[in-house]
């Protein structure tokens, strides 16, 4: 399984930029799919999850009513939406997946099986 990650970039504080995550063809449906982050110096944190069962929806408190994370099934493809952007959002983007779990190791790192290789958002203050 191979995921893609892109759409990081420079913006400015109370910007909005959109990250997607490719897939490989056909892993898309069947994974739970999740969005971490790690800031300069900071360990890899929890951003969003999509299961993908049922297409629940799960954040971060500090991105809670900022980030919206979505998944597009037909392009094994997962997004995440981030408006309002801080400069505590800084930080390199991975997205991952995962086969099976419950629900309570949603937001762990360590219940992912995959991982991309990361997109850095910079946001200026």
């Amino acid at each position: 399984v191979q995921l893609q990650a892109s759409g990081g970039g420079l913006v400015q504080a109370g910007g909005s930029l959109r990250l997607s995550c490719a897939a490989s063809e056909g892993t898309g449906s069947r994974y739970d799919m999740g969005w971490f982050r790690q800031g300069p110096g900071k360990e890899r944190d929890f951003v969003a999850a999509i299961r993908w069962n049922n297409g629940m929806e799960y954040y971060a408190d500090s991105v809670k009513g900022r980030f919206t994370i979505s998944r597009d099934n037909t392009k094994s493809t997962v997004y995440l939406q981030m408006n309002s952007l801080k400069a505590e959002d800084t930080a390199i983007y991975y997205c991952a997946a995962r086969r099976t779990g419950i629900l309570s190791t949603l937001r762990n790192a360590e219940a992912y099986h995959y991982w991309g290789q990361g997109t850095l958002v910079t946001v200026s203050s």
